[in-house]
């Protein structure tokens, strides 16, 4: 079997609040992307329907968040067997981000496709970060089950500050991950000490190049892009952040931490193509391995609850 494994990476607009229509676009670029030899293609975080950014302005709009509610994705849906039928038709692994409606309940997910069409994953952000707390729960629990064998290779994902859970992190690792998704909204850059240097471009590329330097992974760091209609529609003009066009900054890194990309300008919507070469991850383990030779479990050691932890449970017999 061949090491060598062709990525798309996504630096894309969806078409915001608007399900049908973005699941078109989705479908899209998945074919494009097989068409141009890719053996999987990532999706940013909630790209279905659309990261909902009016929420670091005024968390409180209930007539978007109304419409948002209406148009987040069903995972038994016509919908998602819609983007399942392509990965099959295609033969290429989808990594998708959207925002999951169970019972007009939302949460932060993403699937990993695999390329007959099955969801070998559907996972949930494990919390949702500070004002999007204001739209979406927290996971079950089945955060923790975030990497999944392919015929990609063996395929991971978090979404955006997940990235910062050094418990969760740690999880993600022991599970061996080959590739590694990592989703985000569209990221600007710093605004000269205004807001959080973590949070702009180049603050979360140095956290995309810390998971693949710990995890020794290759890091699909994926981003989305909002254009000024986007703005207008949510009206974040004067809103922290997502306040002007722009946002994409996605790229490639290698199990060294080595930016395998070039960088597209931030409102430029484009496919970002790299083949990669498993055995790399090899030459890295062989120096480190963080849930391997280079670990003492003697000395410290991870406790995981994996149980999904449902709103009604049978009682258990004595």
């Amino acid at each position: 079997m061949s090491s060598q494994v062709r990525v798309a990476v996504t630096q894309a607009e969806p078409v915001w609040l608007n399900l049908n229509a973005t699941i078109e676009k989705t479908c899209k670029l998945i074919t494009e992307a097989a068409e141009n030899g890719a053996q999987i293609i990532t999706f940013p975080e909630c790209w279905v329907p659309g990261y909902p950014a009016w929420i670091w302005s005024r968390p409180g709009d209930m007539d978007l968040t109304t419409r948002y509610v209406q148009n987040s994705l069903k995972i038994d849906s016509p919908q998602m067997k819609k983007v399942q039928q392509c990965p099959s038709t295609s033969k290429i692994v989808v990594v998708l981000g959207f925002s999951e409606n169970i019972n007009d309940s939302l949460y932060i997910a993403q699937a990993i496709i695999d390329a007959d069409g099955e969801i070998r994953i559907a996972r949930k952000k494990i919390k949702a970060t500070h004002m999007e707390r204001t739209i979406f729960g927290d996971s079950f629990g089945d955060c923790l089950d975030s990497v999944t064998d392919t015929a990609a290779g063996r395929v991971g994902a978090l979404s955006s500050w997940e990235h910062i859970q050094p418990l969760l992190k740690y999880h993600t690792y022991s599970q061996r991950e080959q590739i590694h998704v990592a989703a985000w909204p569209p990221l600007f850059d710093d605004d000269d000490g205004e807001g959080l240097y973590s949070m702009s471009r180049s603050g979360t590329a140095a956290i995309a190049q810390t998971h693949a330097i710990e995890s020794q992974s290759f890091v699909l760091h994926t981003t989305a892009v909002i254009s000024q209609a986007g703005i207008d529609m949510m009206k974040t003009q004067g809103g922290a952040i997502m306040n002007r066009p722009g946002g994409g900054s996605s790229a490639v890194f290698g199990p060294d931490g080595r930016k395998l990309t070039r960088d597209h300008p931030e409102n430029e919507e484009t496919i970002l193509y790299a083949t990669l070469d498993l055995d790399d991850i090899l030459k890295s383990k062989a120096f480190v391995d963080v849930c391997g030779h280079y670990s003492r479990p003697d000395l410290l050691w991870l406790g995981a609850e994996s149980e999904v932890k449902l709103h009604v449970r049978p009682k258990k017999s004595q």
